[in-house]
């Protein structure tokens, strides 16, 4: 009897030992790249880029990485499809972009925006903006504005599968079928 109990309490140990081991493999946050690194592995596998445009002092900004970017399929779908890229837009250092080197042309200034963030949000700083990039390096969209998960799932897909390339965003909207949870106002 008491050989009976233990053996079931080894095996349920066993049972929650690998089911913990399972979900411990599975990332719950998104794996954020520097934009030189996920340049690099994008050379030798490529995938879209997504560019996540901030500032340190961005409210907005804060808000999409505690409700938006911790969404479990938002986390799962970006890893997934893209090389996430968090880029600050006034950050201080020199960053290579297809053969030509950025950099912030006021450094020791308060808010003074990067020249490869002006590059590819087009000259419209506003944060947090997302910029798409292809798996060429090149300029898909770039999207701005805080976006709950339900609304951002639709966006990843969108262009993740290329459905830019044959649909306009409201045909493609209107047909998505999501699998966030959408979270109340």
């Amino acid at each position: 009897m008491i050989t009976k109990a233990i053996s079931i309490v080894i095996i349920i140990a066993g049972l929650v030992f690998s089911t913990s081991g399972v979900t411990a493999q599975t990332s719950d946050k998104i794996t954020w790249m520097e934009f030189e690194d996920a340049m690099s592995a994008g050379t030798s596998a490529p995938k879209k880029y997504f560019i996540d445009m901030y500032t340190d002092w961005c409210g907005w900004c804060k808000k999409m990485d505690q409700s938006t970017f911790i969404d479990p399929v938002i986390v799962s779908y970006m890893n997934k499809n893209y090389y996430p890229i968090k880029f600050n837009a006034e950050r201080k250092d020199e960053v290579e972009y297809k053969g030509k080197t950025y950099v912030n042309p006021n450094p020791a200034s308060g808010r003074t925006s990067h020249q490869l963030a002006q590059q590819l949000l087009q000259g419209q700083m506003s944060y947090p903006s997302f910029v798409f990039l292809n798996e060429k390096g090149d300029i898909i969209s770039i999207v701005p504005g805080f976006r709950k998960a339900d609304e951002f799932e639709k966006i990843l897909h969108f262009f993740a599968e290329d459905a830019y390339k044959s649909q306009s965003w409201e045909e493609f909207s209107a047909g998505f079928q999501g699998s966030v949870v959408p979270a109340g106002n």
